[in-house]
């Protein structure tokens, strides 16, 4: 069709568009990453969250992941096709995918954004009734209301005169060229590959006396809202009470918030979470040598996902919701098979379903056999991954990586020793031993569990020592897997993480000088709550970060 040209021209356009427009991302420190705080930054911002002064790091554009992409052409067309599965895959920044900082667009993207959109307009103007909020008898005037009343929707904001104007002219030409059905398509197609679609797009309101900090508007609280807890767009509803500019107060905005939290699509967004905190999707790619490990078969792999997928959903939406009976819970769900492979009584059938366990051996999702594998060798365990996980995932240290010149493999096996004599060697060695006694004496106490997550007493004939000590921490000593876990699932370490992360994630970016209060608010909100996960995403809509944007180039 001739009007692919156009939509190339077009989608340069928007390309120049956004290397201007998202110019305000660099202001993010170190390129999205966390900065670092000095004693005088923080007595001055501790006396600044005192007063009650607002405060909050950059508020960058952020374009829709593959994720969020398909969950909003469902919500928006009602389309479950998924095209953005085809779509290149996002970069990861301080271990998620929204991440404002990396979420560009490359040519090939584009492309694939084009392809995308012309398949979604095709497959919705074959049921135009459904689609028109007009008689279409009416071409230029149905056309006019289809651009005004679909375009709120896709664009998440009521469009501007002018923007009317410009997609009426593509409706038009393409109507008197083809046909009315061909009009409302290409319409789409402009609309589906704006950067009003494919990016959240924020400008405030107009702060007052030349503040550093602007409230957003309704429309834009409401993309705030339904991104964060639904990872789509905003519902009926939402944008219903941004047009009634009920999004103007905090109060306001925890109404709707918890409403969203009781809808399923919070279900979808906060399993996304923990898909990418816990590195799920990773288990579907295991891999395990067949002469070691021969009771692990490629079926089960979705099978360890799904158990700790269930599991977390059950723990935040049907249990208590806290963080420390994620980490510590004595149950766990599974299968026939997958209790099979676990050698331990469970359900019958392919339903997965409740089961205890046994507390002396395993408690939490540490203990869960796709984490154990997921974090271990093809051909034995290692202590060094799963201590490297404990610390980046739920201590949010951030290690370095091994020094140039120092091979990062690990020490032969010997059927005479187990794996801790093996992994001495590294306390030893003055290279590696700064971080080594970080990661190490934490994958220790994991001993216990196989390669493949398979409970073990002996190794090599020889008694599991699973003891050790988790230095610059407040989880201090243990012994055995299920102290561990059960000192992490109460360290106030591990409980500051857990919100960093939320933050991260929730906001699409890192934590900056400027969010110390929002993050002080998080800590103090999410400790009163019991370590509730569902209130601190009730939280998180209510700091400053969040009701707040900041004016690029003005001081804090």
């Amino acid at each position: 069709m001739n009007f692919r040209s156009m939509a190339i021209r077009l989608l340069f356009a928007i390309a120049l568009w956004c290397v201007s427009g998202c110019s305000g991302r660099s202001s993010l420190l170190n390129n999205g990453l966390p900065s670092n705080n000095n004693g005088d930054s923080q007595n001055t911002g501790e006396a600044l969250c005192r007063a009650g002064v607002t405060s909050a790091g950059s508020s960058p554009m952020r374009r829709l992941t593959r994720f969020e992409y398909n969950n909003t052409v469902r919500d928006l067309l009602g389309d479950t096709t998924e095209p953005a599965r085809d779509f290149a895959p996002e970069e990861q920044a301080l271990g998620f995918n929204n991440n404002a900082s990396v979420l560009t667009v490359s040519p090939v993207l584009a492309e694939q954004y084009m392809t995308a959109a012309e398949g979604l307009a095709a497959r919705a103007a074959q049921n135009l009734p459904a689609l028109l909020p007009c008689d279409p008898s009416d071409q230029q005037g149905c056309g006019r209301r289809f651009i005004e009343s679909f375009g709120k929707r896709a664009w998440r904001r009521p469009l501007q005169p002018d923007e009317v104007d410009r997609l009426y002219a593509v409706f038009n030409q393409a109507r008197t060229t083809y046909d009315f059905s061909t009009g409302i398509q290409m319409a789409m197609q402009v609309m589906l590959q704006s950067p009003a679609f494919l990016y959240r797009v924020e400008t405030g309101l107009l702060p007052e006396g030349g503040a550093a900090y602007a409230r957003l508007t309704g429309w834009e609280m409401a993309s705030r809202l339904s991104y964060m807890l639904w990872s789509s767009m905003p519902d009926d509803a939402l944008l219903a009470a941004a047009e009634a500019g009920q999004l103007s107060t905090a109060d306001q905005i925890a109404v709707q918030a918890r409403r969203m939290l009781a809808d399923p699509k919070a279900r979808q967004a906060v399993a996304n979470f923990h898909q990418q905190w816990l590195k799920l999707d990773k288990i579907d790619r295991l891999e395990k040598d067949a002469t070691v490990f021969p009771s692990f078969q490629p079926e089960l792999r979705p099978l360890l996902r799904a158990e700790t997928a269930t599991f977390i959903d059950f723990v935040i939406w049907d249990d208590r919701g806290d963080l420390q009976t994620l980490l510590s819970a004595s149950y766990s769900f599974r299968n026939s098979a997958l209790s099979q492979f676990y050698g331990e009584p469970g359900p019958s059938g392919d339903t997965f379903q409740r089961v205890e366990l046994n507390p002396a051996r395993r408690l939490g999702i540490l203990t869960h056999a796709g984490i154990l594998a997921l974090t271990s060798k093809s051909n034995q365990t290692s202590p060094v991954q799963r201590g490297k996980f404990v610390r980046e995932q739920l201590l949010c240290d951030q290690l370095p990586p091994p020094p140039p010149g120092v091979a990062a493999t690990p020490p032969a096996l010997d059927p005479t020793l187990t794996t801790r004599q093996r992994f001495a060697a590294h306390s030893q060695n003055p290279a590696c031993a700064g971080c080594h006694q970080l990661m190490d004496p934490v994958g220790f106490g994991l001993e216990n569990f196989d390669g493949v997550g398979k409970w073990r007493a002996e190794e090599n004939g020889i008694a599991i020592d699973a003891s050790g000590t988790v230095i610059n921490s407040d989880v201090g000593a243990y012994s055995g897997p299920t102290d561990l876990a059960q000192k992490l699932a109460t360290s106030d370490k591990v409980r500051a993480c857990a919100v960093t992360q939320w933050f991260r994630f929730g906001y699409g970016r890192g934590e900056t000088d400027d969010d110390r209060c929002s993050m002080r608010a998080l800590k103090t909100q999410f400790a009163a709550s019991g370590y509730n996960i569902r209130e601190l995403l009730l939280a998180l809509t209510q700091t400053d970060a969040f009701l707040y944007r900041k004016i690029e180039g003005s001081a804090p």
